[in-house]
């Protein structure tokens, strides 16, 4: 029997350790953190409107691009489907002032996702399973879009790490983590290393749940030594893509930097 977890988005944010993992008799206990530990598949959704309340009411805007965007990166950014809701008017048309922020959201997404700024970075890690020439575990698939693709460490090791040189120096504020979910959500702790100009690993983000995606924003930096720690994990580690962008939008929110921190080697 297939199950949903509703998240209720009234504050606009899931729980940042939201599993798809649970155990469906102990399901009351979780308060939408889901369940590393789980045995039963139960993907969270996360429902909010673009106005506020679930109704159209010609008094009332809806909420702005850049407030979507901010849902987005507590709600789809942390493993949740978001539903989205937009209510008909009186004339059971979508209003002017709706699609307009739709389209500014979308614009807005477009403008930070549609380039992996690490596109072009040499790839290597810890251990590969099958050895460095096998193809089909290779750390280079992290940068391959979509979950069919992936990296593998070797079996049953405790060394879990995927280095990304950029070729440059290359400001950034945005860590985008796939696992392939379809070979299960294994990882529960990682987080992400620059090298500093001083030669030190400095961490930047950390995380708990990858599952089938996470964005996770932090203050802007400027490296071009990236490296990516998976902490703790169920099984073997699984990394379908790493992507780093720059947002410049998010900080109206205060939620970015305000300064940039240069890290170059």
């Amino acid at each position: 029997m297939p199950f949903i977890i509703w998240e209720n988005l009234a504050s606009w944010r899931s729980h940042p350790s939201a599993a798809s993992l649970f155990t469906i008799h102990l399901i009351d206990r979780y308060s939408g953190e889901g369940d590393p530990h789980g045995h039963d598949w139960v993907p969270a959704e996360c429902d909010v409107s673009i106005r506020p309340g679930w109704f159209w009411h010609a008094s009332e805007l809806p909420k702005s691009a850049i407030i979507l965007l901010d849902i987005y990166y507590k709600s789809a950014g942390r493993n949740c489907l978001l539903l989205l809701n937009v209510p008909p008017n009186s004339s059971g048309l979508i209003s002017d002032e709706d699609v307009q922020v739709l389209q500014e959201f979308t614009k807005l997404r477009e403008t930070i996702f549609s380039t992996n700024l690490a596109r072009n970075a040499v790839v290597t890690a810890s251990s590969t399973r099958g050895g460095i020439t096998n193809s089909w575990f290779a750390p280079s698939n992290v940068l391959e879009k979509g979950i069919y693709t992936y990296w593998a460490p070797e079996e049953d090791q405790m060394n879990w790490v995927i280095y990304l040189d950029m070729g440059e120096a290359t400001l950034f504020n945005v860590l985008q983590v796939q696992e392939p979910i379809h070979k299960g959500q294994r990882i529960i702790k990682f987080h992400l290393d620059i090298l500093t100009k001083k030669g030190h690993w400095q961490t930047v983000t950390s995380g708990t749940t990858v599952g089938y995606q996470r964005l996770l924003r932090f203050f802007t930096v400027e490296s071009k030594m990236l490296r990516f720690v998976i902490d703790k994990s169920r099984a073997d580690p699984l990394i379908a893509y790493l992507g780093v962008y720059h947002d410049t939008f998010s900080l109206m929110l205060g939620e970015s930097s305000k300064t940039s921190q240069s890290y170059l080697r």
